[in-house]
């Protein structure tokens, strides 16, 4: 059995506060792409993970991975199944790449896990354990367009169109809570109301008027990613912006699917050491 754990894509991220206990408040309109990690499980007597890809040797494979951490809290789940799992991860994405891809993969363990062992958690009971995990494995469970709020853990569907994108990343690891902790004004206005956006066009033009308040910081920290942004532009991206807290950058392409992948590969040829992905995200 397997899932895919689909890269998280901010599309627009206002901080819109901050809590007594340091946590970020948030107001992001997020989607999700059709390519990420994968995560496959077979029956086994004890818990194990296993991890290949092109940057698996950034990762540890101890019980302190989040896939891990994941496997044994819903083991400890009143009902849970009392045998094991072999666990492995194929990991596509940049790690600390601003794309969820840890909480990705924690929640697709969660979800092919609960197939594998035939156990039906309540959903409050498995929200508050994704959640236990990391503020962005409930949205990334969910794996539908929203609006996060809270900490990202509060969850409002939205009707998004399906989009050609490019995801760059210039390979340098960014730091969440040192971009958080670079923000210099963090009560700022939310998103915009969400309507339904009949194309990608209308999208854009609604994208275009939001904002993602950590570019700023990210920038300043990672100048790299200004490189990465000035990359998609010049590629004819009708919309280009960072995800999350960088370094990974993303266009989006009203045009074809063939625009975007012909972006993408000259993207790679010019930039050789970066990664580059073209997919297209979920509706």
């Amino acid at each position: 059995m397997e899932r895919l754990a689909r890269a998280k894509i901010n599309l627009a991220l206002h901080v819109t506060g901050q809590r007594d206990d340091g946590y970020h408040l948030i107001d992001s309109l997020v989607t999700f792409a059709n390519f990420g990690d994968d995560v496959s499980v077979s029956p086994a007597a004890e818990l194990t993970l296993s991890m290949d890809g092109p940057f698996a040797h950034e990762l540890d494979a101890s019980e302190n991975n989040l896939v891990s951490k994941a496997a044994r809290q819903l083991l400890g789940l009143k009902g849970g199944a009392k045998s094991g799992a072999a666990i492995h991860l194929t990991k596509n994405l940049p790690v600390a790449s601003g794309v969820g891809g840890g909480s990705a993969d924690a929640a697709a363990a969660l979800s092919v896990l609960i197939d594998l062992w035939g156990i039906s958690p309540e959903a409050d009971e498995l929200h508050t354990l994704a959640l236990q995990l990391g503020a962005d494995v409930p949205m990334c469970l969910a794996g539908k367009p929203c609006i996060a709020r809270g900490i990202g853990d509060e969850l409002h569907p939205v009707s998004l169109p399906s989009m050609n994108i490019v995801l760059v990343n210039p390979l340098i690891s960014v730091s969440t809570p040192t971009v958080f902790n670079a923000l210099s004004q963090k009560n700022n206005p939310p998103l915009e109301d969400v309507k339904h956006f009949a194309d990608v066009e209308s999208c854009v033009e609604y994208l275009k008027r939001q904002r993602n308040d950590l570019l700023l910081p990210s920038l300043s920290l990672t100048p790299e990613i200004g490189e990465a942004l000035n990359a998609l532009i010049k590629s004819g991206a009708d919309f280009v912006s960072m995800s999350g807290s960088g370094a990974t950058c993303f266009g989006v392409y009203s045009e074809k699917t063939e625009e975007s992948e012909k972006a993408a590969s000259n993207i790679q040829r010019q930039h050789p050491t970066w990664w580059v992905q073209s997919t297209t995200t979920s509706e």
